[in-house]
This record gives C-alpha cells, sequence and structure tokens, in this order.
C-alpha cells in the first residue's frame, strides 16, 4: 500500500462524516432556494414568460456540465485539489446573496432591471458550478476509495434531500405568511446560511498532497486528449453514448405533473403527494443504489435505473387514473439516482488519477448540448403528438439504454484493479 492509500485510509472515517455534512448543509440550504420551485416562483412575480421561467433549470444544468472538460488540465496538474474547490465553489454559493439583495430592493429596482439581474446571477452561480464540480469529484475519487463512492456518493445526496425537504416545508411556511418580496429575501439569505455550514464542512476536509503522481511538462488540449481517450478507450465512449440518450430516456418525466393536471384534472394535493413519492424514492434509491453499487458494480445499478425508466414512462403512458401516475413518479426518481448518482460513481471508476479529470469533463460537457435538446424534442412531440407520445419516445429510448448496458458497456471498476496488482 503506498503512502497516499495509508493517508487516504488513516482520514476515511474523518472525511465521509464532514463531506456528508457538506452535502446535508448544502441540501438544506439548496431547499431554500431551490432552483426547481423557489426560484421559479420568484422569476414568476418578475414576468409572465413561461419561456424565461422553463429557461432556469437548463441554465443551472447546462451551467453545471458545459465548463468540466475545460477545467480538466487544470485539474489534472494539481497535487491537491482542496484549495481550487474551496476558492471556485464560493461562485456557486454567493450569487444567492445577490438574489437575497435583488429581492430586498425589487420596489427600487423595478420588475425589468430586477429580471435581468436574476438571471445574471443565476448564469454565475451555474457557471461557478460547473467550475467546481470537475475538482471536487477528482477530490472525492482521490480522498475515497473506490469500494465507499457509490456508499458516498448515495448517502450524501439521501441526506441532501431529507434536509432539502424539510428546507422547503420551511420555504413554504415563510412564502405564504410573509409579504412578498421579504419572504423571498429571507429564503434566500436561509440559503446562504446553509452553504455557508456546508462550505466550513467542506475546508475540513484532510486531503494528502499527492507525491506520486506524474505530471507531464507539457499537456494536450482537453479536447485532443478527450478525443485519444474516446479513441482508445470503446469501454468509456459506449458509456459516454449511455449519458447521452439517457437524456431522452427521461425526458417525458418533466411533464408528468403538466399530464396528470390536463388529463385527470389533478388537485394540489395530489400534485404535493406525487412530489414527496418522487422525493422518496430518489432518498431511498439514493443510499441503497450506492450501497448496491459498491458491491454488486455500478453498471448493473445503471441497468436497473434504465429498466425502471421503462417502466415508469410506460406507467404514465398507460396510466388510466390518477393513481397509476404514483407508481410513475417513485420509479422516474430511481432512474434518476441511477442516471446522476450513480452515474458520478461510475465515471470516477475511469481513468488513472492523471487522466480521472478529463474522463470527468467528457462525461458531463459532452452531455450538455442534449440536457438542453432532449427536453424541447419533448415538448415538441407532446405539443404535434400528445404527452402519451413522448411518453412512449422515452419507454423506447430507455430500452435502447438498456440493451446497450448489457451489450457493450462493462464495469470498469475490475479493470482498474486487475491494472494494479
Amino acid at each position: 500500500m503506498s503512502d497516499l492509500e495509508q493517508s487516504v485510509q488513516k482520514h476515511l472515517r474523518f472525511n465521509l462524516t464532514v463531506n456528508l455534512m457538506d452535502g446535508g448543509f448544502f441540501g438544506l440550504g439548496w431547499g431554500f432556494g431551490s432552483i426547481g420551485t423557489i426560484i421559479p416562483l420568484f422569476v414568476s412575480h418578475l414576468t409572465t414568460s413561461a419561456l424565461l421561467i422553463g429557461l432556469i433549470p437548463s441554465i443551472h444544468a447546462v451551467g453545471w456540465q458545459l465548463p468540466q472538460l475545460f477545467m480538466a488540465n487544470t485539474v489534472a496538474r494539481l497535487r491537491r485539489y482542496k484549495p481550487i474547490v474551496m476558492m471556485l465553489t464560493i461562485h456557486e454559493r454567493i450569487p444567492f446573496l445577490g438574489l437575497a439583495l435583488v429581492a430586498l430592493f425589487l420596489g427600487v429596482l423595478g420588475n425589468k432591471l430586477a429580471l435581468i439581474l436574476t438571471f445574471g446571477m443565476l448564469v454565475w452561480q451555474g457557471i461557478g458550478a460547473g467550475l467546481t464540480a470537475n475538482p471536487w469529484q477528482s477530490m472525492i475519487a482521490k480522498i475515497i476509495p473506490s469500494d465507499w463512492r457509490g456508499t458516498f456518493f448515495g448517502s450524501q445526496a439521501a441526506l441532501a434531500n431529507i434536509l432539502m425537504s424539510v428546507a422547503a416545508i420551511a420555504a413554504g411556511y415563510i412564502l405564504d405568511r410573509v409579504h412578498a418580496p421579504l419572504n423571498f429575501t429571507f429564503c434566500f439569505l436561509l440559503t446562504i446560511a446553509g452553504l455557508a455550514l456546508s462550505y466550513i464542512a467542506m475546508g475540513l476536509t484532510r486531503e494528502p498532497v499527492d507525491t506520486e503522481k506524474t505530471i507531464p511538462e507539457r499537456q494536450p488540449s482537453p479536447w485532443k486528449g478527450g478525443l485519444e481517450i474516446l479513441r482508445g478507450n470503446r469501454n468509456f465512449s459506449a458509456y459516454l453514448v449511455i449519458r447521452l440518450l439517457s437524456q431522452f430516456a427521461m425526458m417525458g418525466f418533466a411533464f408528468y405533473i403538466v399530464y396528470g393536471l390536463r388529463r385527470f384534472g389533478m388537485s394540489d394535493l395530489t400534485a404535493g403527494f406525487l412530489t414527496a413519492a418522487l422525493t422518496i424514492s430518489s432518498t431511498v434509491g439514493n443510499a441503497v443504489m450506492g450501497w448496491l453499487g459498491d458491491r454488486f458494480g455500478h453498471r448493473a445499478m445503471l441497468v436497473a435505473g434504465s429498466v425502471a425508466a421503462v417502466l415508469s414512462s410506460l406507467m404514465a403512458w398507460g396510466a388510466p387514473s390518477i393513481s397509476w401516475m404514483y407508481p410513475a413518479f417513485i420509479l422516474s426518481g430511481l432512474a434518476n439516482v441511477a442516471y446522476w448518482t450513480t452515474g458520478m460513481a461510475i465515471t470516477a471508476e475511469f481513468g488513472s488519477e492523471e487522466t480521472r479529470p478529463t474522463y470527468i469533463g467528457l462525461s458531463n460537457t459532452l452531455v450538455a448540448p442534449f440536457t438542453i435538446i432532449a427536453p424541447l424534442i419533448g415538448g415538441w412531440i407532446a405539443e404535434t403528438s400528445g404527452f402519451q407520445s413522448t411518453f412512449m419516445v422515452s419507454a423506447v429510448g430507455g430500452i435502447v439504454i438498456s440493451a446497450l448496458l448489457v451489450w457493450l458497456v462493462r464495469d470498469p471498476r475490475p479493470r482498474l484493479k486487475a491494472e494494479n496488482i
């Protein structure tokens, strides 16, 4: 066992604890300033444009994915990742203070200027998250051994979901009982408080210096290095195709609530119960699938998630009543866990310490365009042929992904272990 591995094992329990705290506090803060609910609600007070409101989740998703490959060379040359993580993550946290100030001075700014500033903050936050993502994932892959990563990612996401749900309930009371726009100011300030606690917990991470890592004097551009990886590693190339196609397998999920409203006249209370079912399934799925992935391979969890996506889409497609939407939501939660949380765990298995940042960058940056394209295609299909057509296309996408996973993708961990023997 190398000195680096000995240091990692020595501090493993401590690093697991503080990074679980980091994820938990991040989720707590995120619940008060959710990209999916709170911020769209705030923007709806500034504009009636459905297009602008609908762009909010996409800005965050693309901002998180797009910069990661561009960070690969910088990250690959580092012997410690924590300093750059601590510096860059400020840019995904401080914009919420800006949002609090926009809400506080809304009467002075006016809706138009406030809307411009709000979207400026959202772009800043999304890009800040994307710049942080590659070094953060590289740090986690370094300080947490491969046979613990799935459990860690799953447990962290589960804890974040639980505290996010608690914060979302508290935010609902604040929005209901405090006059606008002060209610949003309080919510965004509480977001900052949660993210500050998360930052402190992350700062406690004990990351050893990697003195064994080989750093070349010259590195190819991330695009050239990425192209060499795609040509030389067919297993990763096949996995990347899965990542791209998964956006189409999940594109129907975004329309479940609207479908329930239009097809079954769903009440707001039922919508709340369905959202709760989704949150609970995601929480349980993160913890269980992460643990199972560490023991039976993360590819198996991706296959299970793809099957869940197929069944979810078919449930929604053939639903004769609103009660059928409950299993559809539950299964969609499991599919999301497989594609995103398990996806992070399996991506970290590819490559060596030197090449891992490029693998991480490729698996996110190249997916970014499809993150926008897939929902647009799903919406176009829904408008021209109906929601059920969107659900059926998603089901077919899930079937294709399941087949590709079984026939083309191998779990990278056994190969890496064999290389190190």
